[in-house]
């Protein structure tokens, strides 16, 4: 058997979870600030940019999760949690300082994709520390209270946008996210503990030592294929949670709606994501993460319809708030999904593997709504594109594999599987 690191005894565990917590806040705020000031990003006359190229820098730190995920995950399975976490979270805490003070819309999109490998990184790592440090019955339920950090950046960045968008313009309101320099990276230091194996060796006596972890993640058909589907639901959940959030203060102004109606709009939208979040994962501690997975997905899709049709102010504002708890939500159901499916030795791995790839989505959502919106698609069919979307999730969801495993399938790992994942 592997050794493990010391557990973290005691309330410990809560504090780790908080700085997590706080760490995915500015995560969440440093991404979705970049939608909040796209309005006034097209005013900004030295620079003339178009919907289409807004969107294109918009999904350039995306694109950096995409490498950032993928490296962080595997990474972090083999020289440990504590180093990647904070690695991460000064990484891209700094990079937002170079982002707020890019001269250019180019040198603009290239500090967003170095800041992205840092904001890529740090969720995976976020969400193996909090699992390996939650007792069994509890994971599910911290694991979503950490995670509800990314919508509660998105409220931060709508609400700081509409009190002080004006005075700090869009170039403050980026240099905010490298606050967390000063007020999380100290207390992660004094904090974060490891949790990862600390030694490699073999889970199943008399077998030969364990490989790497990717190349046991993919040298079992089962897990292979799960992380697969992991990764399509994935690309599903972050193409529809920065579509949105992207482009949702614009749509709703091409409603006939004002900027501050729009900025309301999405304060509401990632409102939702935390109820429906926190209430995804109380629900799948019950009923199992794959059908409480696919079913927050059919909400998206039911609400993202319900938005199309232009209901009276008071319905837009439940469906919104439907459409965040089904959008951001269901990644929030979704990363705890993954976690609890994997054991700890390729946890990490497998969470940034499949995140990692699922960020693509994350890049196609801003830069997709961009080319509609610029080829005078209306709100109506850019809708039915996130609709369409949101069943790809639902059915993947329903397809991935029950997570007990054959009792001759050896892979390296403790084979004894529990309930559906």
């Amino acid at each position: 058997m592997s050794s493990q690191s010391p557990p973290v005894q005691g309330a410990r565990r809560y504090l780790v979870v908080a700085v997590c917590f706080a760490a995915i806040v500015f995560d969440g705020y440093d991404l979705i600030v970049y939608g909040s000031t796209i309005p006034s990003l097209l005013e900004y006359e030295p620079w003339a940019l178009t919907r289409a190229e807004a969107g294109a820098i918009g999904s350039y730190a995306l694109l950096g999760m995409f490498f950032g995920a993928i490296l962080a995950g595997t990474l972090t399975d083999r020289f440990g949690r504590r180093k990647l976490f904070i690695g991460c979270l000064v990484w891209y805490s700094t990079a937002m300082l170079a982002v707020a003070l890019a001269p250019t819309p180019e040198l603009l999109g290239l500090f967003r994709f170095i800041a992205g490998l840092g904001f890529g990184g740090v969720a995976p790592v976020a969400i193996a520390l909090v699992v390996e440090v939650a007792r069994p019955h509890e994971k599910n339920l911290l694991n979503a209270l950490m995670l509800s950090g990314l919508p509660v950046g998105g409220v931060l960045a709508a609400v700081l946008t509409l009190l002080w968008g004006d005075v700090l313009g869009f170039r403050g309101l980026w240099a905010l996210g490298a606050s967390a320099l000063i007020l999380v990276v100290p207390f992660a230091i004094k904090v974060i503990p490891e949790t990862a194996p600390s030694a490699p060796g073999p889970a199943i006596a008399g077998d030969k030592p364990a490989r790497g972890p990717v190349r046991e993640l993919v040298g079992a058909t089962r897990l292979r294929w799960a992380l697969i589907l992991f990764a399509i639901a994935n690309f599903a959940g972050f193409l529809l949670v920065f579509g949105l959030n992207t482009w949702l203060p614009e749509l709703m102004r091409g409603a006939g709606y004002s900027l501050g109606s729009a900025l309301t709009f999405q304060v509401l939208l990632n409102v939702g994501a935390i109820i429906g979040g926190l209430a995804g994962a109380v629900l799948a501690d019950r009923y199992g993460n794959r059908l409480v997975s696919g079913a927050y997905f059919l909400v998206a899709a039911l609400a993202i319809t319900g938005m199309a049709m232009t209901p009276s102010l008071g319905i837009m504002y439940l469906v919104v708030l439907l459409a965040g708890a089904g959008s951001i939500g269901t990644q929030i159901v979704l990363f705890g999904y993954v976690a609890t499916y994997y054991p700890a030795r390729v946890r990490a791995s497998a969470l940034g593997i499949s995140t990692g790839v699922g960020r693509l989505g994350a890049v196609t959502g801003p830069l997709a709504g961009g080319l509609l919106l610029t080829a005078g698609v209306s709100f109506a069919g850019i809708s039915g594109a996130f609709v369409a979307v949101a069943l790809l999730g639902l059915v993947t969801c329903l397809l991935v594999p029950r997570r007990a495993l054959d009792p001759n399938e050896k892979i390296g790992l403790v084979t004894a599987g529990v309930g559906d994942g």
